[in-house]
Protein backbone atom coordinates (compact mmCIF):
# COMPACT_ATOMS: atom_id res chain seq x y z
CA UNK A 1 0.00 0.00 0.00
CA UNK A 2 1.94 3.36 -0.97
CA UNK A 3 1.27 7.01 0.92
CA UNK A 4 -1.75 7.82 -1.24
CA UNK A 5 -3.54 4.67 -0.56
CA UNK A 6 -2.74 4.43 3.60
CA UNK A 7 -4.09 8.01 3.80
CA UNK A 8 -7.15 7.06 1.91
CA UNK A 9 -7.56 4.09 4.42
CA UNK A 10 -7.06 6.60 7.25
CA UNK A 11 -9.91 8.75 5.71
CA UNK A 12 -12.42 5.68 5.38
CA UNK A 13 -11.05 4.52 8.88
CA UNK A 14 -12.81 7.98 10.71
CA UNK A 15 -15.84 7.55 8.63
CA UNK A 16 -16.23 3.85 9.64
CA UNK A 17 -16.90 5.99 13.05
CA UNK A 18 -19.54 7.62 12.02
CA UNK A 19 -21.15 4.49 11.83
CA UNK A 20 -23.76 2.57 14.26
CA UNK A 21 -25.66 -0.22 14.79
CA UNK A 22 -29.25 -0.20 12.58
CA UNK A 23 -28.01 2.04 10.56
CA UNK A 24 -29.48 2.36 6.35
CA UNK A 25 -26.54 3.10 4.35
CA UNK A 26 -25.16 4.59 1.15
CA UNK A 27 -22.25 2.76 0.10
CA UNK A 28 -20.41 5.18 -2.20
CA UNK A 29 -17.70 4.39 -5.42
CA UNK A 30 -14.51 4.71 -6.16
CA UNK A 31 -10.87 4.03 -4.49
CA UNK A 32 -11.18 5.60 -1.07
CA UNK A 33 -14.65 4.06 -0.42
CA UNK A 34 -13.16 0.54 -1.66
CA UNK A 35 -10.82 0.72 1.53
CA UNK A 36 -14.51 1.68 2.91
CA UNK A 37 -16.50 -1.54 2.35
CA UNK A 38 -13.38 -3.38 3.23
CA UNK A 39 -13.68 -2.08 7.03
CA UNK A 40 -17.28 -2.13 7.32
CA UNK A 41 -17.04 -6.01 6.37
CA UNK A 42 -14.08 -6.05 8.90
CA UNK A 43 -16.29 -4.40 11.85
CA UNK A 44 -19.16 -6.78 10.87
CA UNK A 45 -16.76 -9.97 11.12
CA UNK A 46 -15.96 -8.37 14.15
CA UNK A 47 -19.48 -7.74 15.69
CA UNK A 48 -18.53 -4.19 16.16
CA UNK A 49 -20.92 -3.44 14.30
CA UNK A 50 -24.57 -5.14 13.09
CA UNK A 51 -28.16 -4.95 12.00
CA UNK A 52 -26.78 -2.91 8.79
CA UNK A 53 -28.49 -2.21 5.61
CA UNK A 54 -26.43 -0.92 2.60
CA UNK A 55 -27.40 0.70 -0.70
CA UNK A 56 -24.61 0.49 -3.44
CA UNK A 57 -24.10 3.47 -5.89
CA UNK A 58 -22.52 0.71 -8.57
CA UNK A 59 -22.35 -2.63 -9.47
CA UNK A 60 -18.30 -2.38 -9.06
CA UNK A 61 -19.28 -1.66 -4.96
CA UNK A 62 -22.59 -4.00 -5.02
CA UNK A 63 -19.79 -6.95 -5.74
CA UNK A 64 -17.40 -5.94 -2.97
CA UNK A 65 -20.06 -5.52 -0.65
CA UNK A 66 -21.56 -8.96 -0.98
CA UNK A 67 -17.93 -10.48 -1.04
CA UNK A 68 -17.82 -9.22 2.26
CA UNK A 69 -20.87 -9.89 3.55
CA UNK A 70 -22.85 -6.60 4.13
CA UNK A 71 -26.40 -6.65 3.78
CA UNK A 72 -28.26 -4.61 1.03
CA UNK A 73 -31.11 -3.07 -0.19
CA UNK A 74 -32.16 -1.22 -3.24
CA UNK A 75 -32.75 2.75 -2.59
CA UNK A 76 -36.23 2.87 -2.83
CA UNK A 77 -36.81 0.16 0.14
CA UNK A 78 -34.07 1.85 2.12
CA UNK A 79 -34.48 5.58 2.19
CA UNK A 80 -34.52 7.66 3.58
CA UNK A 81 -30.87 6.65 4.68
CA UNK A 82 -29.07 7.68 7.78
CA UNK A 83 -26.37 8.36 6.23
CA UNK A 84 -24.29 8.11 3.13
CA UNK A 85 -20.46 7.83 2.55
CA UNK A 86 -18.58 8.30 -0.20
CA UNK A 87 -15.24 9.95 -1.94
CA UNK A 88 -14.93 12.78 -3.95
CA UNK A 89 -12.71 14.00 -7.07
CA UNK A 90 -12.72 17.79 -6.04
CA UNK A 91 -13.81 19.59 -2.72
CA UNK A 92 -13.85 23.18 -2.60
CA UNK A 93 -13.76 26.07 0.50
CA UNK A 94 -17.72 25.53 0.25
CA UNK A 95 -17.76 21.99 0.48
CA UNK A 96 -19.09 21.74 -2.69
CA UNK A 97 -17.41 18.66 -4.73
CA UNK A 98 -16.93 17.75 -8.37
CA UNK A 99 -17.14 13.70 -8.31
CA UNK A 100 -17.86 10.97 -11.49
CA UNK A 101 -14.57 10.43 -12.35
CA UNK A 102 -15.38 7.04 -11.23
CA UNK A 103 -18.35 6.75 -13.70
CA UNK A 104 -21.03 6.07 -10.65
CA UNK A 105 -22.16 10.35 -9.95
CA UNK A 106 -25.99 9.32 -10.92
CA UNK A 107 -26.39 6.91 -8.44
CA UNK A 108 -23.89 8.25 -6.11
CA UNK A 109 -26.32 11.64 -6.73
CA UNK A 110 -29.68 10.13 -5.51
CA UNK A 111 -28.39 8.08 -2.77
CA UNK A 112 -26.46 11.10 -1.34
CA UNK A 113 -29.94 13.47 -1.76
CA UNK A 114 -31.92 10.57 0.11
CA UNK A 115 -29.62 10.40 2.87
CA UNK A 116 -29.96 12.09 6.25
CA UNK A 117 -26.30 12.97 6.20
CA UNK A 118 -24.08 12.78 3.63
CA UNK A 119 -20.10 12.48 4.60
CA UNK A 120 -17.47 12.70 2.01
CA UNK A 121 -13.72 10.72 2.65
CA UNK A 122 -10.65 12.23 0.60
CA UNK A 123 -6.72 12.55 0.83
CA UNK A 124 -6.02 16.24 1.27
CA UNK A 125 -5.13 16.39 -2.62
CA UNK A 126 -8.62 16.61 -3.46
CA UNK A 127 -8.85 20.37 -2.44
CA UNK A 128 -8.92 22.96 -4.53
CA UNK A 129 -10.06 27.12 -4.52
CA UNK A 130 -12.24 26.41 -7.68
CA UNK A 131 -13.83 23.38 -8.94
CA UNK A 132 -12.80 21.89 -11.95
CA UNK A 133 -9.05 23.25 -11.72
CA UNK A 134 -7.93 19.56 -10.67
CA UNK A 135 -10.23 17.75 -12.84
CA UNK A 136 -12.82 17.70 -15.73
CA UNK A 137 -16.47 18.14 -14.71
CA UNK A 138 -18.26 14.96 -15.50
CA UNK A 139 -21.44 15.24 -17.26
CA UNK A 140 -23.90 11.70 -17.77
CA UNK A 141 -26.03 12.03 -20.82
CA UNK A 142 -28.08 9.08 -23.25
CA UNK A 143 -26.24 8.21 -26.13
CA UNK A 144 -28.57 9.55 -28.89
CA UNK A 145 -27.43 12.79 -29.86
CA UNK A 146 -24.68 13.63 -27.27
CA UNK A 147 -22.70 15.34 -30.02
CA UNK A 148 -24.99 18.15 -29.44
CA UNK A 149 -24.18 19.10 -26.26
CA UNK A 150 -20.63 19.91 -27.09
CA UNK A 151 -21.51 23.81 -28.34
CA UNK A 152 -23.33 24.44 -25.31
CA UNK A 153 -20.34 23.18 -23.08
CA UNK A 154 -18.41 25.46 -25.35
CA UNK A 155 -20.74 28.00 -24.71
CA UNK A 156 -19.98 27.61 -20.56
CA UNK A 157 -16.24 27.64 -21.27
CA UNK A 158 -15.50 24.02 -21.23
CA UNK A 159 -14.23 21.34 -23.71
CA UNK A 160 -16.12 18.57 -23.91
CA UNK A 161 -14.36 15.09 -24.52
CA UNK A 162 -16.09 11.64 -25.13
CA UNK A 163 -15.37 9.59 -22.39
CA UNK A 164 -13.18 6.48 -23.83
CA UNK A 165 -11.73 3.00 -23.02
CA UNK A 166 -8.49 1.73 -24.17
CA UNK A 167 -10.07 0.15 -27.41
CA UNK A 168 -11.43 3.44 -28.30
CA UNK A 169 -15.02 2.71 -27.69
CA UNK A 170 -17.57 5.00 -25.15
CA UNK A 171 -17.36 4.32 -21.78
CA UNK A 172 -21.00 3.21 -20.80
CA UNK A 173 -22.34 3.83 -17.34
CA UNK A 174 -24.19 1.30 -15.48
CA UNK A 175 -26.76 3.32 -16.11
CA UNK A 176 -26.54 2.67 -19.98
CA UNK A 177 -25.35 6.01 -20.62
CA UNK A 178 -22.34 7.83 -21.96
CA UNK A 179 -19.93 9.90 -20.27
CA UNK A 180 -18.92 13.44 -22.01
CA UNK A 181 -15.89 15.12 -19.62
CA UNK A 182 -15.75 18.74 -19.76
CA UNK A 183 -12.54 20.71 -19.11
CA UNK A 184 -12.94 24.35 -17.75
CA UNK A 185 -9.81 26.50 -18.61
CA UNK A 186 -8.98 28.26 -15.05
CA UNK A 187 -12.05 26.27 -13.19
CA UNK A 188 -15.29 26.86 -13.35
CA UNK A 189 -16.61 30.31 -12.26
CA UNK A 190 -20.12 29.89 -11.94
CA UNK A 191 -20.64 26.01 -10.61
CA UNK A 192 -24.34 27.14 -10.04
CA UNK A 193 -25.15 28.35 -13.19
CA UNK A 194 -23.30 25.80 -15.16
CA UNK A 195 -25.44 22.70 -13.17
CA UNK A 196 -28.93 25.12 -14.12
CA UNK A 197 -28.19 25.05 -17.76
CA UNK A 198 -26.70 21.81 -18.45
CA UNK A 199 -29.99 20.08 -16.13
CA UNK A 200 -32.07 22.33 -18.49
CA UNK A 201 -30.92 20.23 -21.59
CA UNK A 202 -33.04 17.09 -22.79
CA UNK A 203 -29.97 14.00 -22.94
CA UNK A 204 -28.11 15.69 -20.21
CA UNK A 205 -29.16 12.97 -17.47
CA UNK A 206 -26.97 14.04 -14.36
CA UNK A 207 -23.52 16.03 -13.47
CA UNK A 208 -21.16 15.54 -11.33
CA UNK A 209 -21.34 18.60 -9.66
CA UNK A 210 -22.16 17.91 -5.82
CA UNK A 211 -23.39 21.26 -4.96
CA UNK A 212 -24.90 22.07 -1.23
CA UNK A 213 -25.27 18.58 -0.26
CA UNK A 214 -21.68 17.18 1.76
CA UNK A 215 -22.78 18.18 5.49
CA UNK A 216 -18.65 16.87 6.87
CA UNK A 217 -15.93 15.95 4.54
CA UNK A 218 -13.09 14.28 6.15
CA UNK A 219 -9.80 14.90 4.91
CA UNK A 220 -6.54 12.89 5.55
CA UNK A 221 -2.69 14.02 4.71
CA UNK A 222 0.58 13.60 5.95
CA UNK A 223 -0.22 15.57 8.84
CA UNK A 224 -3.30 13.65 10.25
CA UNK A 225 -6.97 13.65 9.97
CA UNK A 226 -8.99 16.70 9.27
CA UNK A 227 -12.36 17.15 9.60
CA UNK A 228 -14.36 20.36 7.82
CA UNK A 229 -18.29 20.77 8.60
CA UNK A 230 -20.59 22.51 6.29
CA UNK A 231 -20.96 26.14 8.28
CA UNK A 232 -17.67 26.05 9.08
CA UNK A 233 -15.40 26.15 5.94
CA UNK A 234 -12.66 28.75 6.31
Amino acid sequence: MDAQDRLKRDAAREALTRVRPGMRLGLGTGSTMRHFVDLLGDALDAGELSDLVGVPTSIQTERQARERGIPLAPLHEAAPLHLAVDGADEVDPRLDLVKGLGGALLREKMVAQAAERFVVVADASKIVARLGTRSPLPVEVVPFGWKTHLPTLEALGARGVLRTDDGGDPVVTDNGNYLIDAHFTGGISDAFEVQRRLERRAGVVETGLFLELADEVILASGDGIGVRRRGEES
